[in-house]
C-alpha cells in the first residue's frame, strides 16, 4: 500500500479575499507537489459552496466573530473560540498536516493555536494592506509570513517577512492595452455588486460632456441590471454594457483603459497583475477598514486614486474620469505602477516556500 500523501492545512473563510487566494494557492500545491491540501473554514462562509466545488475536502468549526458586538459579544466569540480549539486540537491530531496555512477568516485562530501546540510549521498570507486580527496574533509565532505589500514586512519576526503577493488564477499576468478608437471603462463592484457605484457612475459618465462620444462602459452592477441601465439612459449615455457578473474578469480587466470598483485585496491584485490604471471606492464597513488600506497602498505606489465613499458623489467621480481620460500619459505611467507593484506569480512562489516549509515532494511526470 502506497503512503498517503503529507496534507497541508488552509484555513480561508468568511470572504473572497480570503477564500480565492486560499484556491490559487491550493491549486497550485496539489498541480506541483505529492500532498492533499485540506480546507478549515465555517458554516457561514462562501468557503462552504466554493471550497468543495472545486474538489477539496472542507473541515467546518462553530466560530463566531469577536468584533463589532461590544463586549457581550467578545465574551460570546471568547468562549466559543476558546471551546471550538479542543475540537481543532483533535483535527490537528487527525489529519497530522506537514503545515498549517492562514489566510484568515474565524476558524483560522482556534486551527492556529492547536499547530502552534503540536509544532506544525506555520505560514501566514497576508492579502490586505492592513492585517486581519488573526493573522496579527498569529505572526509572532509563523515560521513564514507572505505579505502583498512593502509596509507589512515587519509583520511577525525579524526576517520571516517577505513581499510575494496575493496569490491568484494563472490567468492574471501582464497584458498589453488594447489598440482600438475611443477608451473603456470597466466598472467592477465585486461579485455582488456596489450600490453606490451601480447609484453614482451613470450620472457621473452622464456628466462628461463631450469626451462620451469615444467612451464605452462595461458596468458589473451585481442585481438589478434593468435599474443601472435605466439610469445611464437618464443620463443620456448609451455606449453601456451593463451585466450581473463577469465570468472572465481577467479578460474584462485586459480590455479596459481605466477600472473603477471597489479595493477588496483579490481585485486590487488582479488589476495590479494585469497593469491597468484604477479609480478605487474602498467598501467603508470592511473589517479594520482594510479596503481602504489596500487602496490608499495601490494610490502611494502611484497605480490607483483613492477616494473614499463619503467623498464619491457623481460630481467628484466625474471630475476624476475626465482628468484621468483626457491625459493617456498619466494613464499609462499609472497602469505601469500598477504592473510594478502586481505579483502575478504569488500563487507559485508561495507554494514552493510552504512545499520547503512542509518538506513536500514535486509530483513526477
Amino acid at each position: 500500500m502506497a503512503p498517503s500523501p503529507k496534507r497541508i492545512l488552509v484555513a480561508a473563510g468568511g470572504t473572497g479575499g480570503h477564500v480565492f487566494p486560499g484556491l490559487a494557492l491550493a491549486d497550485e500545491l496539489r498541480a506541483r507537489y505529492a500532498c492533499e491540501v485540506v480546507f478549515v473554514g465555517t458554516p457561514r462562509g462562501i468557503e462552504n459552496k466554493v471550497v468543495p466545488q472545486h474538489g477539496y475536502r472542507l473541515e467546518l468549526l462553530q466560530v463566531e466573530p469577536m468584533k463589532g458586538g461590544g463586549v457581550s459579544r467578545a465574551l460570546r466569540g471568547g468562549t466559543i473560540a476558546a471551546w471550538q480549539s479542543l475540537r481543532a486540537i483533535g483535527l490537528v491530531a487527525r489529519e497530522r498536516p506537514s503545515a498549517f496555512v492562514s489566510i484568515g477568516g474565524y476558524a483560522a485562530g482556534p486551527i492556529g493555536v492547536a499547530s502552534i501546540a503540536a509544532f506544525v510549521p506555520l505560514a501566514l498570507v497576508e492579502p490586505n494592506g492592513h492585517p486581519g486580527l488573526t493573522n496579527r496574533l498569529l505572526a509572532p509565532f509563523a515560521d513564514r509570513v507572505f505579505v502583498a505589500w512593502p509596509h507589512l514586512k515587519s509583520l511577525g519576526r525579524e526576517g520571516r517577512a517577505r513581499v510575494d503577493g496575493v496569490p491568484l488564477r494563472s490567468a492574471f499576468g501582464p497584458r498589453p492595452v488594447p489598440k482600438r478608437a475611443g477608451l473603456r471603462v470597466l466598472v467592477l463592484g465585486g461579485s455582488q455588486g456596489a450600490r453606490s457605484l451601480n447609484e453614482r457612475m451613470p450620472e457621473a459618465v452622464g456628466r462628461l460632456g463631450l469626451m462620451r462620444n469615444e467612451l464605452s462602459v462595461v458596468h458589473q452592477c451585481g442585481k438589478n441590471a434593468e435599474a443601472v441601465e435605466e439610469a445611464y439612459r437618464k443620463a443620456g449615455f448609451s455606449q453601456v454594457e451593463v451585466v450581473p457578473f463577469i465570468d472572465d474578469v481577467a479578460s474584462a480587466i485586459a480590455a479596459a483603459d481605466l477600472v473603477v470598483g471597489r479595493a477588496g485585496a483579490v481585485s486590487v491584485a488582479e488589476i495590479c497583475a494585469i497593469g491597468r490604471p484604477s479609480i478605487l471606492i474602498p467598501f467603508p464597513h470592511a473589517a479594520d477598514d482594510h479596503q481602504a488600506a489596500n487602496a490608499l497602498a495601490l494610490q502611494e505606489a502611484g497605480g490607483a486614486i483613492c477616494i473614499r465613499e463619503e467623498a464619491a458623489d457623481p460630481v467628484r467621480l466625474a471630475v476624476e474620469l475626465e482628468r484621468l481620460l483626457a491625459d493617456h500619459d498619466r494613464l499609462r505611467a499609472m497602469g505601469n505602477a500598477a504592473r510594478d507593484a502586481g505579483r502575478p506569480d504569488a500563487a507559485k512562489v508561495i507554494a514552493g516556500e510552504i512545499a520547503r516549509l512542509a518538506k513536500l515532494e514535486e509530483r513526477k511526470g
